[in-house]
C-alpha cells in the first residue's frame, strides 16, 4: 500500500518510504517479546511516524536527528499517537514480510 493511503487508514499495512529522522533513538524492552527494541521519530511525506526496530533480531541503526533513512515495514495505528512502523527487520520464522532500515547505503535488517 502506498504511504499516504496507509497513513490515513486504520488498518495495518506494509509500507516502504523515505524519512527524515527527527529524534534520537530510545531503547526499551518489548512487553510482548521481552526483547530489546530501538525506537526513533521520523518525518515522512505523509506525516510523522515512530519507527520501532527489534534489535534482538537486527543490528542497531546508528541514526541521529537529521539523517535520511529508507524504511520498509508494517505501519500500525494506535489512536491518539503517531503511526508506528515495526517489522523493520527480517522474520526468522519466515511468517512475515521482511523489512529493513537503510542508512547511508547500509541495510539494517
Amino acid at each position: 500500500m502506498n504511504l499516504q493511503s496507509a497513513y490515513s487508514s486504520a488498518r495495518p499495512a506494509e509500507v516502504q518510504f523515505d524519512a527524515l529522522v527527527t529524534g534520537s533513538p530510545r531503547f526499551f524492552y518489548g512487553s510482548r517479546t521481552h526483547c530489546e527494541h530501538e525506537a526513533f521519530d521520523a518525518s515522512t511525506a505523509a506525516g510523522p511516524v515512530e519507527i520501532v526496530d527489534n534489535v534482538a533480531i537486527a543490528p542497531r541503526v546508528p541514526v541521529s536527528p537529521g539523517d535520511r533513512v529508507e524504511v520498509r515495514g508494517e505501519m500500525v495505528h494506535d489512536p491518539g499517537r503517531d503511526p508506528v512502523v515495526h517489522w523493520t527487520h527480517h522474520d526468522p520464522g519466515g511468517r512475515h514480510a521482511d523489512g529493513f532500515i537503510r542508512l547511508r547505503g547500509r541495510v539494517y535488517a
